[in-house]
């Protein structure tokens, strides 16, 4: 992977690459084990986005609203479609990154990545992404909405199909799309710098330590640049269907950014970062330390030439 060289930076040059089936595993488990350490905070995040009121309670006192109000069981609610996206969206994200890198070296004639590749290879893979996830991030968030009342994901997309037809499921397309664009290219840039600027790992625990440290900054930095994005994915996908003739307040996505800093104020599209950024930055360095610890545990149980 040519923006997270992980793998080359525990692997001698003669070891042989993992096959697919380790690396999707290993992407699935890591992905799973981040969504259950920290997606309470993905439902406060996206509650938080969904007010549309001047005033905020904030990360603890929205937490401690759904609690009172609803049961800590509400802070799992929407589970299920991330926890189904995540072996596909991890394979697709890493498969499109290292697709883009190898085309952008290829047609810039460049025997290695350089920061100004590496951020537009995020941005591609990001693009690329966006396509296989919004189904599964529109019924995550009609789920996590307050006013929901659907039994369970299924019953948002049988909901929606018969409301609006197979396309409805693709609902918030464009705001997504710049959602991953925005943060990808943050994260795989980010990355990309900070791991230049780290002092070189002699030891598989340097390495570890790198990863982790360059994935949380990555994750900060792409947090910061894409919420304003995330908050009118949120709003685009959260709202009812307009009345025939009506057009919806939350349409496409730059006039949508001009519409909320007008009415609500600039730093109401940072809505929900606290939670965002601290679930994506030490997110991105659990899913790290998870990938590297199953990829070497795979390699321990295939042995020679894996090892």
């Amino acid at each position: 992977m040519a923006s997270i060289p992980t793998k080359a930076a525990l692997a001698p040059a003669d070891r042989k690459p993992l096959p697919f089936w380790a690396n999707f595993t290993a992407g699935a488990i890591a992905g799973v084990t981040e969504i259950l350490i920290m997606y309470p905070l993905d439902v406060v995040k996206t509650r938080m986005q969904l007010d549309t009121s001047k005033k905020s309670v904030g990360l603890v006192g929205s937490f401690k609203s759904i609690i009172a109000e609803e049961g800590a069981g509400r802070l799992y609610r929407g589970l299920g479609p991330p926890l189904l996206l995540e072996a596909p969206k991890r394979a697709v994200k890493f498969a499109a990154n290292d697709f883009w890198s190898k085309t952008y070296m290829e047609l810039f004639n460049k025997k290695k990545m350089d920061q100004n590749l590496s951020f537009l290879t995020g941005c591609s893979a990001g693009a690329t992404e966006s396509f296989v996830v919004v189904p599964f991030e529109l019924v995550k968030i009609k789920l996590q909405d307050k006013k929901s009342t659907y039994a369970g994901p299924m019953a948002v997309v049988r909901h929606i199909v018969k409301a609006d037809g197979v396309l409805g499921l693709y609902a918030g397309m464009e705001s997504t799309f710049w959602r991953h664009v925005w943060w990808n290219g943050g994260y795989f840039g980010s990355i990309f710098q900070v791991r230049s600027m780290l002092p070189k790992a002699d030891t598989p625990q340097g390495t570890l330590m790198n990863n982790f440290i360059s994935g949380t900054i990555g994750g900060f930095v792409g947090t910061a640049i894409n919420t304003p994005f995330d908050v009118v994915k949120s709003r685009i996908q959260g709202a009812s269907k307009p009345a025939p003739g009506q057009v919806p307040k939350y349409n496409w996505t730059y006039p949508a950014l001009v519409t909320i800093a007008r009415e609500e104020g600039v730093a109401a599209l940072w809505k929900g970062f606290v939670p965002k950024v601290l679930r994506l930055a030490p997110g991105g360095g659990v899913l790290l330390l998870v990938v590297e610890f199953t990829l070497s545990t795979f390699r321990t149980m295939l042995g020679p030439p894996y090892i």
